[in-house]
């Protein structure tokens, strides 16, 4: 069985909406993360100046199974030589810095990202995609990119998705989908407001809803069905690192796309075969 990680990360990315005594507790796992593997809640509740409660609400606060999952997240954190930093833009790059930060970001984003998803949670989503005659994706901005990437990829087995810029056209859209349907709201923030309003017109509508959003309480997070998490933590002051936030989002729907694909893996690869085969045609006309 493989060693679950994340722990460190988790706490990072909720530490502002923390209340006080989840708080203290997070701060005090954070700086002595080799102590906490040891100890049980009670004892990092004494330790941390706080309670066994204390412990276990910032366990839900992190949405896991409970204390013991978070031990073995950050058994999981020490053990891994990952570094958890993201590079920022800084006066003197070079060209060859600035390839190798980028070329760090984009596979730290992942790394991070992979931590945050949940098997379970992945197969709920893939099966609502699986049922719904039509999927219409929504994100503002760079979120926009990853919408247009999961339209391309899932047109290409022969799956109606729709990525459309244009915010009543969404509207109108919603407003005649299916129950079985589904809608996907892409936002890094979880706050952006157009993104919001169509996953909440759709809530209305009973449409299925999946978030794609960053880990932790978020507006997008608290009213999708379903939520498959990015890091917040690769967000820098000047953002060149929403190059990796993009980045975590298309790997989510690299991943969602291939959990659908390969479930349906003769008819998919026959769809492709026939789209390589209408493209080759259109080159030769």
């Amino acid at each position: 069985m493989s060693i679950k990680s994340g722990g460190l990360a988790m706490i990072k990315n909720v530490m502002n909406d923390l209340p006080e005594s989840e708080k203290k507790t997070a701060i005090f796992i954070l700086n002595n993360p080799s102590q906490i593997v040891t100890m049980t809640a009670s004892e990092l509740g004494e330790a941390s100046d706080t309670s066994s409660s204390a412990v276990i609400r910032l366990c839900k606060s992190l949405e896991i199974s409970g204390y013991q999952e978070l031990k073995m997240r950050i058994l999981g954190d020490l053990n891994s030589s990952h570094d958890a930093s993201y590079s920022d833009i800084k006066k003197d790059d070079t060209i060859k810095s600035i390839t190798q930060s980028l070329r760090n970001n984009a596979i730290k984003s992942i790394d991070e990202t992979l931590q945050f998803l949940n098997e379970e949670t992945i197969k709920s989503c893939v099966d609502l995609i699986d049922k719904a005659d039509t999927i219409l994706v929504y994100g503002m901005g760079a979120s926009f990119i990853a919408a247009k990437d999961a339209q391309q990829k899932f047109i290409r087995v022969n799956k109606p998705c729709y990525a459309i810029e244009d915010t009543h056209l969404n509207a109108t859209m919603i407003a005649n989908m299916k129950p079985n349907d589904v809608v996907i709201g892409i936002s890094s923030s979880g706050e952006t407001s157009e993104t919001i309003k169509l996953v909440e017109l759709a809530n209305s509508k009973g449409v299925n809803t999946i978030g794609i959003t960053k880990y932790g309480k978020t507006s997008l997070g608290k009213i999708s069905k379903y939520n498959l998490y990015t890091p917040s933590s690769i967000e820098t002051p000047f953002r060149s690192a929403a190059t990796a936030s993009r980045m975590s989002q298309l790997y989510i729907i690299d991943v969602l796309f291939m959990c659908y694909a390969t479930s349906k893996y003769d008819s998919t690869i026959n769809c492709l075969e026939n789209t390589v085969d209408a493209i080759n045609e259109f080159k030769q006309m």
